[in-house]
């Protein structure tokens, strides 16, 4: 899940500055499981706006506003409001900014913050545990990553500053080579512990990123 938070409101009017008609964007998966930009959120949104005297002509809360698509369909849906608006503020990750960005040619504003990937713990309690390097090592490391769980991102540890089990840089964490050693011991694969690690590839995904899993459907078809 991309775990995603509300700008602050005063941030967001400065964004807007003298423009006063507007269309809000929220996004009916993520940022609604966060509470960053679902039908609550919007519904708020739409309220202190106004009483600040801006005029909302729309707000949709699409079912994943990263789907390009299928903000351009909504916006054809609602093309009055989508034309006569001044600006659109987005509630969702950057990803679903962007598609809006994809979909109208007028002032796209982004209504949070994109903190990171997460898995969730408990409701609305997120953890971050993959950095998205594109070339996953988890194997290596009994499935924890240290590129991300690791404050320091290393790849032959331990640093050598834990103390009681506890990182040092944060010691409200759980040091992540602790917890690799003793997962590898679980798995009886504690020799993989001992391993040298070639430093990591950070260049495996080009940067954007772009894949078109039709390719290798084409590629079975072929075959």
């Amino acid at each position: 899940m991309i775990i995603s938070q509300q700008k602050p409101f005063e941030e967001i009017l400065e964004a807007l500055g003298d423009q006063e008609k507007v269309y809000l964007v929220g996004c009916g998966e993520c940022a609604t499981m966060t509470e960053s930009g679902g039908e609550n959120e919007i519904a708020d949104m739409k309220t202190r706006l106004e009483a600040a005297g801006k005029t909302v002509l729309g707000n949709d809360v699409a079912h994943a506003t990263c789907h390009e698509l299928d903000m351009k369909r909504i916006f054809r849906q609602s093309k009055d409001a989508a034309k006569e608006t001044d600006a659109f503020i987005v509630f969702s990750c950057g990803a679903g900014t962007q598609s809006v960005r994809e979909a109208t040619d007028k002032h796209v504003i982004p209504g949070t913050n994109t903190l990171f990937l997460g898995n969730v713990k408990r409701n609305l309690q997120y953890e971050e545990k993959c950095s998205l390097c594109g070339e996953c090592v988890l194997d290596e490391y009994g499935s924890i990553c240290p590129v991300t769980r690791c404050a320091k991102g290393i790849l032959n540890g331990p640093c050598g500053g834990t103390n009681n089990g506890q990182c040092e840089v944060d010691p409200d964490k759980p040091c992540a080579w602790v917890l690799i050693h003793n997962q590898l011991k679980k798995e009886d694969r504690i020799d993989q512990f001992m391993k040298i690690q070639g430093p990591k590839r950070w260049n495996a995904v080009e940067r954007p990123g772009r894949l078109d899993a039709r390719d290798k459907d084409e590629e079975k078809g072929a075959a």
